[in-house]
Parts: structure tokens; C-alpha cells; sequence
């Protein structure tokens, strides 16, 4: 039997703990009694959260309500948007066909952004190409570490390899959540990490560019920082549902 090529990231100091916390932190906002009752539209409000965040990281800070409103036509926050909303479409086909819901997201997210004859298709590098392969063996069962972890590793793994054209970071971010909602940890899409890497920024560059050296240290900094991400993801859960209840 082989080895689960991300079990060691477990063995990582402070790493099963920080991972059982980020568990537990979103299994308790997923009992807000929102959710009952407005569901979708606690969904929704993640979502656009979400997308707003990942924009910003990108380089394209817009307030939310400007965006709410429909007053933004920036480029790259539109594609965030299509990718966000796009997510629960692409669930099923992510663990089965992962470079082809890759390609997908580009398309979404990089339309308007970069030439026509670029979307959907991986930089021609043979080093990009044997680790998108690497990394969708994993996706496609090659593991069974907790869906936090790969989510991380298919993050931290896009963002250094960037093999799209234009706003991967964009990319990198919807697979992350697509390996949540495919795994059933987070179906209904209400996990909003990207909020969490918004608001630790500094963290979250400083944590992906040490996941890249690929030395213990650097990948531990990174899980713990997506860890910590989650984390703010689940509070923000219960923000939104708070505002929500108030609103009814």
C-alpha cells in the first residue's frame, strides 16, 4: 500500500491541532440558526464576500457595497465573481476531471483580462505541467488527509506554480474552496477563507512565498496561517448570519 504523500504535513509541529481547531471553529457556526431558515441567502452573502476578497488579494481592492450594487465592471473583480458563483457547478467534476475544472475557473476568471487564445490553457512549461499532474493524483483520491489540508496544498501549490495567465491567485483560491465543497466538509459553500486571507494578508504572502521553498518550516507556516484563515472563514459565517437574523 502506498504512503499518503500528505500524511508528514500532519506530523508538522502544531499542525493536527490547528487543523482540529479550524474544524471545529466552522462545525460550531454551521449550528447559527440562520441557516434554517435563510440558507441560500447566507450562501450568498459568503460567496460575494469571497469573491470581493479574492479581488483584493489580486491587486483589485473595491469596497463591497460598491460591488453589491453592481458599480464595479473592473475586470478581474467581475471574474471573481463568476468564479464564485460558478463553484457548486463545478463540485462534481472537480475530484474527477481536476485540470479540467481548472481550465474552467481560468476561463472565468481571466475573460476580458487576457487574450482569447490563453484562457483555459497551463503556461507551456514541463516542470508546470508534471506538477499539475502531481497535483491532480491528489485531488482525484491520491490522499485522505482532512479536506482543510489538501484544500491548503492546492492552494499554496497553485499560487507558487501559477500556471495561468492573468489573476491565477484568483484560480488558486476557487480550487482551494472547490476541494471543500467536492469533499462534503462544506457543500454549501459557507466557508469564507478568502476573508481570512484578506484580512491576514501580510500573512498570507508571507506564509504562501515560504510554502513555496518547500522546506518543513515553510510549509508549516503556510498550514498554519490557512488554519487561522479557516478560522476567520468560520466567524465570519456567524457574522453573516447574525447580520442576517437582525435584518429579518
Amino acid at each position: 500500500m502506498t504512503a499518503d504523500p500528505l500524511a508528514p504535513l500532519l506530523a508538522l509541529a502544531d499542525i493536527a491541532p490547528a487543523v482540529e481547531r479550524a474544524r471545529e471553529r466552522f462545525d460550531q457556526a454551521l449550528g447559527h440558526r440562520a441557516l434554517r431558515r435563510h440558507g441560500g441567502q447566507v450562501a450568498a452573502e459568503v460567496s460575494l464576500r469571497s469573491a470581493v476578497a479574492s479581488a483584493a488579494l489580486e491587486g483589485y481592492a473595491h469596497e463591497r457595497e460598491a460591488v453589491r450594487a453592481g458599480t464595479v465592471t473592473e475586470p478581474v473583480v467581475q471574474g471573481a465573481l463568476r468564479v464564485a458563483g460558478a463553484l457548486p457547478g463545478l463540485s462534481e467534476l472537480w475530484p474527477k476531471a481536476p485540470r479540467q475544472a481548472l481550465a474552467k475557473l481560468h476561463v472565468l476568471a481571466a475573460r476580458d483580462v487576457v487574450a482569447e487564445a490563453e484562457l483555459g490553457r497551463p503556461v507551456a512549461d514541463p516542470v508546470v505541467a508534471a506538477r499539475l499532474d502531481g497535483l491532480a493524483g491528489l485531488v482525484a483520491g491520491g490522499t485522505k488527509v482532512s479536506p482543510l489540508v489538501l484544500a491548503a496544498v492546492v492552494h499554496g501549490e497553485l499560487l507558487n506554480l501559477r500556471p495561468f495567465a492573468g489573476p491565477s491567485g484568483v484560480v488558486a483560491r476557487g480550487a482551494a474552496r472547490l476541494v471543500l465543497l467536492s469533499s462534503g466538509l462544506d457543500p454549501r459553500g459557507l466557508l469564507a477563507v478568502d476573508v481570512g486571507h484578506r484580512e491576514r494578508e501580510p500573512e498570507y504572502v508571507g506564509s504562501a512565498g515560504a510554502f513555496a521553498t518547500g522546506t518543513p518550516d515553510g510549509l508549516r507556516s503556510w498550514l498554519r496561517h490557512y488554519m487561522s484563515a479557516v478560522e476567520v472563514g468560520a466567524d465570519q459565517l456567524t457574522t453573516i448570519g447574525d447580520e442576517i437574523l437582525a435584518a429579518a
